[in-house]
């Protein structure tokens, strides 16, 4: 089952895996209920390749994907002993504990130097999209809401819950069934939501996400400009 959520909206998609032909028609549900992926918007995402080249499809240049660091340090913890993991888990979050984007990506860019020497697959791991592991700090959001929007825990929580209630069914009949329970299950929490913490600076990244996106579309067009001019 997959849950999308929005700031306006909010899909649930059936499928045995997150692949390309279930996100697309999350996506495309969306879209078709008015949600205009056109507008820049910071999707919060974990590692999942279809999901990224999901949210790419729809929303292009408007797209700004936060991938979840504590996916990230999970992710490349697993490939180190209990000790070293342990160490590594207390440097990358040093790291991401950093306010300003360059020193917070020079940081992770040392200790991925010095993974190479000791594990090479750790090493590649971190390096693995590790740009989009610092898109709060690029857009200079700051304290609480970096903190909620740098991971999906915002979301997590919901899914357990979800998870708890949906055990009680003894058997299930047909994919409706499933989806009748978990929507029930999200009006349920709906009414149990907390504010992310943070909510109040909101506005800024609004206005960051505009800038970010403007000037990323001036880019684009210097490009094609540029190639038709060597063209």
């Amino acid at each position: 089952m997959l849950l999308g959520t929005s700031m306006f909206s909010l899909g649930l998609q059936q499928g045995a895996t997150e692949n390309v032909e279930v996100v697309g028609g999350l996506f495309g549900d969306l879209q078709r209920r008015g949600l205009d992926f056109s507008q820049p918007r910071l999707y919060v995402i974990d590692g999942n390749g279809a999901l990224h080249r999901t949210v790419e499809r729809y929303a292009g240049a408007a797209a700004f994907v936060q991938r979840c660091q504590v996916h990230k340090i999970r992710n490349v913890s697993r490939h180190l002993p209990e000790g070293r993991a342990h160490a590594v888990k207390f440097q990358m979050r040093a790291s991401y504990s950093v306010t300003d984007y360059e020193e917070a990506k020079e940081a992770l860019l040392k200790l991925h130097d010095h993974l190479m020497a000791v594990n090479v697959s750790a090493a590649r791991s971190l390096a693995e999209g590790l740009e989009e592991t610092l898109t709060v700090h690029r857009l200079g959001v700051t304290g609480l809401l970096r903190q909620s929007l740098s991971c999906t825990n915002g979301i997590e929580s919901s899914f357990s819950v979800v998870e708890r209630i949906c055990e009680q069914v003894k058997r299930w009949q047909g994919g409706d069934h499933r989806l009748r329970w978990v929507a029930s299950s999200l009006l349920y929490l709906e009414g149990r939501w907390n504010r992310l913490h943070g909510y109040k600076q909101m506005p800024q990244l609004i206005q960051s996400l505009r800038r970010h996106h403007e000037a990323r579309l001036r880019e684009q067009q210097r490009g094609k400009t540029r190639k038709k001019a060597v063209a």
